[in-house]
């Protein structure tokens, strides 16, 4: 979300007019996040997001596009695309392609405690079930080809022991997946994004969740997975706080029991998760694009997370 594209409100004078939306009255820049140009927007109809997409093309968009509105209309707090007067959800700007979203209310809870990880879990399994019938298909565009085909960029700028974990783990990764277990998980779009920073509160309340511009279909497991290494995780230790993974799983699992396979496939996963940030940090930070508001993400966060799990496992999921 940091602004690689830069807009004003000149620039939406006409633009806005497609829209039923009235005028533009004040833009920000959200200067959070790495991928995409991301604004709040006023207008004389509210408040909205105002979202460039700087390396998703208009043939990709319609699977986050449509999930999002496909979520909204199942009572998911998800932001809800605004159509334009002629009912097209994408359209350009500047050149690229560009979505208006209903603004959520609410803040973001950086210091989760278990009542909060209970909320997210829930939510978390109530969209997987909201989105089984989502006619639309797509792979996550971060999961084990994209991860063995980015490793090697970045492999020369690591350390050896950073360079061994990285091998290790693709490998251990890959033969995972190719096994019977991995193959019986349960699937269907997912988030896979779900970090503190893309949920909204208001007190302990969930009030909503956004940023599905990694969205793809994978294992639900994988997506649980993400979120925990990033909700219940000790954020100067990458360790696991037993509370709120406990709250997290059992809200989540009181919603969509986990199967027998995803406990076999839980620690895997959690590896995976971790392994997938850990990567896309490291390849921001090595092979970075420019941007007007740009703020990397440290990469060691996740390889401390990575080499915990690894060490030291993690609690049971529920039965």
């Amino acid at each position: 979300m940091a602004v690689f594209t830069a807009v004003s409100l000149d620039d939406l004078t006409q633009w806005i007019k497609q829209y039923p939306l009235g005028r533009a009255l004040r833009l920000e820049g959200i200067s959070s996040g790495i991928d995409n140009s991301n604004f709040f927007l006023s207008t004389e109809a509210g408040e909205y997001v105002l979202t460039i997409f700087e390396n998703l093309s208009f043939a990709q968009l319609p699977f986050y596009v449509q999930l999002m509105r496909h979520l909204a209309e199942r009572g998911i707090p998800v932001p809800a695309p605004v159509a334009t007067l002629d009912g097209e959800l994408v359209v350009a700007l500047h050149g690229k392609p560009a979505i208006v979203v209903s603004r959520l209310s609410g803040a973001s809870q950086l210091g989760p405690q278990p009542v909060h990880c209970a909320e997210v879990g829930r939510m978390l399994a109530r969209m997987h079930l909201a989105a089984r019938n989502f006619a639309l298909q797509q792979p996550n565009l971060r999961g084990l080809d994209w991860i063995a085909a980015t490793a090697p960029k970045v492999l020369p700028f690591l350390s050896a022991p950073e360079a061994e974990l990285l091998r290790a783990e693709v490998a251990f990764q890959q033969a995972f997946a190719a096994g019977p277990v991995y193959a019986q998980l349960a699937r269907g779009p997912v988030h896979a994004d779900l970090f503190r920073n893309n949920v909204m509160f208001e007190g302990d309340r969930l009030s909503g969740c956004f940023d599905f511009y990694f969205a793809g279909c994978d294992t639900w497991l994988f997506d649980v997975a993400v979120t925990v290494n990033d909700w219940c995780v000790d954020l100067a230790t990458g360790v696991l706080d037993p509370e709120r993974v406990r709250a997290l799983l059992d809200a989540y699992h009181a919603v969509r029991p986990f199967t027998t396979e995803e406990q076999q496939a839980w620690l895997p996963m959690l590896r995976a998760g971790a392994l997938r940030f850990w990567l896309s940090r490291l390849y921001d930070l090595h092979c970075p694009r420019a941007a007007e508001l740009l703020t990397p993400h440290d990469p060691t966060h996740f390889e401390r997370i990575l080499r915990e799990r690894i060490a030291h496992g993690a609690p049971l999921l529920p039965t």
